[in-house]
């Protein structure tokens, strides 16, 4: 099943839902970050999270920015998703392992821990970005989602993020929705919607159950007939260059660059998203250093 991103509307308009299956994106962050089983789920639940947030993010060049620092264990997570719906992110100590709190149940909450604070940076190529954060309520990253859309934007909300890690420690499903309603929804819509999301239950028994995107959303808004809107493939995407790292180098300055040459003659500078690995000669430094002059 590919990773994908649909937007949907229901209740004749008064409904907006959006879901995301990633798989393959939230496998190629664990391969690339080496996370355990906790932190696969809490990042994989991150860049899932970050895809469903810029569903609505159309400008071209903009970027929204999901940042969760919690107390736990883990650290700060911080994903970044395009407006085409891919993801790219990291989690500040990803070889995090704790104890299961239920059977086949991850402690995602401790490992990110309260107290805490979920922020979101909308860049949306003006002068400066929209940032709105809110308190965590409780480290399982979905709650804390839909607590953000309600606190920060006005918009109630229902969001749901799964993660089945197999025993190999591969990602075997990952998925999730967000059910927003619009003005109009009245106390009948409201109180199905409430009724149909707690019949279809959590997320992660319908992935592996072999549902796609589509058939999540239409499980959670049973007795609705939503009407898909459109269909993206999405994926995990770094877009980091040489030319662009040479920037970072640059906006050292001419004394950093000549410090750097004399004390250590190379640099090494690793990706956080994707931790590829750029490496400088005092060739190709000094020539930045002539740049800089």
């Amino acid at each position: 099943m590919a990773d994908e991103r649909i937007h949907a509307i229901a209740a004749e308009g008064r409904i907006k839902a959006v879901a995301v299956t990633g798989r393959a994106l939230v496998e190629r962050a664990r391969q690339i970050h080496r996370t355990l089983p906790v932190a696969t789920a809490a990042l994989g639940r991150t860049l899932l999270a970050a895809s469903l947030l810029g569903s609505d993010q159309k400008v071209e060049g903009g970027s929204l920015t999901v940042r969760i620092g919690g107390s736990g264990p883990l650290g700060v997570i911080t994903v970044t998703a395009d407006p085409e719906g891919n993801v790219r992110g990291y989690v500040q100590n990803p070889a995090v392992d704790l104890p299961l709190k239920a059977p086949g149940k991850l402690d995602v909450g401790g490992a990110v821990g309260l107290p805490g604070r979920l922020t979101v940076v909308r860049d949306l190529g003006m002068r400066e970005p929209y940032v709105g954060s809110v308190a965590l309520v409780s480290g399982e990253i979905a709650e804390d989602v839909a607590s953000y859309c309600v606190i920060s934007e006005q918009v109630p909300t229902a969001c749901a993020l799964g993660v089945l890690v197999d025993r190999d420690q591969s990602v075997l499903a990952a998925g999730g929705y967000l059910l927003q309603l619009l003005p109009g929804a009245g106390e009948d819509v409201v109180s199905r919607l409430e009724q149909s999301v707690a019949e279809a239950g959590p997320v992660t028994p319908l992935l592996n159950d072999g549902l796609d995107a589509e058939g999540l959303l239409r499980r959670v808004l049973k007795g609705f007939t939503p009407e898909i809107l459109t269909r993206e493939s999405i994926e995990y995407r770094c877009y980091c260059t040489e030319e662009r790292v040479s920037r970072a180098l640059l906006s050292m300055g001419r004394e950093e660059l000549e410090s750097l040459i004399r004390e250590q003659g190379e640099a090494e500078l690793t990706c956080q998203f994707c931790d590829r690995v750029y490496r400088y000669d005092r060739a190709r430094l000094e020539e930045l250093l002539r740049q800089a002059r």
